[in-house]
């Protein structure tokens, strides 16, 4: 982003300055519990690990939640694409609400893969967590929809001629109706990719409504930062493209890799993994 759009990258991160940085602080503590949970045979050493795990990981979900809804909602950018706002602005009801929407959403798809990765008991408490947690992420979802209208209306300009809103659309209702069908017969793995696909559809429509604004202005919709007026040159937007182009399989063979490697159940009684 800082090479591709650095207006864009100036305005947003100097806006979420602070949170990016508790974001950062999250997911670091996120890496290294991994890797120091396993350090000492200590009950209390791994409880505090443990902890450390899921607060950064709830804090960090919590976050990237509000950072996407006050950009939905608008951020006081001004013409010259100056951040003029505050921490303590970014916290108001409807980004708030996106952040618990956001954490409820990852909490439900991490408790469907650990019913996938899991067995006995643990496998079918973690169903019917999932379970739960869908019904509380819908409500969350038509809420913070909802409330979108009326916070930002322009992202519903003409949204409905436009052909992806309605591939995306029905992407989300298919993933949202497959995993509750998917937890009531235990096809765990069905329920997973139902929720897949409702981020996917999630993420699409977000992509339709906002495109192609990188930044919304809450002062004048005209200060919006878009990837127009945000972009770098030509040259070098085709020069991060090739260098996108080589490192993503790369990326993605990596990740492949790492998920042959930890295929299969996963020990309840085991301490590393």
């Amino acid at each position: 982003m800082f090479a591709m759009f650095p207006n864009a990258y100036a305005s947003i991160f100097s806006g979420f300055y602070l949170a990016f940085m508790l974001v950062l602080v999250a997911l670091i503590f996120r890496a290294v519990s991994l890797e120091f949970r396993a350090q000492i045979d200590s009950d209390a050493w791994r409880r505090f690990w443990d902890w450390a795990f899921g607060l950064g990981s709830l804090l960090a979900a919590l976050l990237f939640g509000v950072a996407a809804g006050n950009l939905l909602r608008g951020v006081p950018i001004d013409a010259q694409g100056a951040y003029q706002g505050t921490f303590l602005g970014l916290l108001n009801p409807h980004s708030l609400l996106v952040g618990v929407m956001t954490l409820v959403g990852v909490t439900m798809h991490g408790a469907l893969y650990m019913a996938l990765k899991t067995e006995g008991e643990l496998q079918a408490r973690m169903g019917r967590t999932a379970l739960r947690l869908w019904a509380v992420f819908a409500a969350l979802y038509i809420a913070a929809t909802a409330t979108a209208f009326f916070v930002a209306p322009i992202l519903f300009d003409s949204i409905l001629a436009k052909p992806l809103f309605w591939v995306f659309f029905l992407a989300m209702l298919a993933g949202m109706a497959g995993v509750p069908l998917g937890l009531r017969g235990a096809r765990y793995g069905r329920a997973f990719l139902g929720s897949c696909l409702a981020a996917a559809g999630i993420f699409g429509l977000i992509g339709v409504s906002y495109f192609p604004r990188m930044a919304l202005s809450s002062i004048d919709p005209a200060y919006s930062l878009t990837i127009h007026n945000a972009s770098s040159t030509p040259k070098t937007l085709g020069v991060m493209l090739a260098i996108a182009l080589i490192a993503l399989p790369f990326v993605l063979a990596y990740t492949a890799w790492i998920y042959w490697i930890f295929r299969g159940k996963a020990k309840a009684e085991a301490h590393g993994y």
